[in-house]
């Protein structure tokens, strides 16, 4: 078994941290963005929802008035 020099463990122990610390930093700023565009499409599929019923109810009495 080879001997690991102290400072290249210290160094690689030090490069984890970071990396975690810097990905954990990196979440926090994205994860209000991610929450707000769920939410706008979220409201943007409830409109189009809305506006298909809205169509679907329109054709449905244009069926009906032509039919009689």
């Amino acid at each position: 078994m080879v001997q690991v020099s102290p400072l290249i463990k210290l160094g690689r122990c030090s490069f984890l941290f970071l990396g975690m610390a810097s990905r954990a930093t990196h979440y926090s700023y994205l994860k209000p963005r991610a929450e707000e565009e769920r939410r706008i499409a979220a409201e943007e599929k409830q409109q189009q929802d809305e506006l298909k019923r809205i169509a679907k109810e329109l054709a449905e009495a244009q069926e009906d008035t032509i039919l009689k």
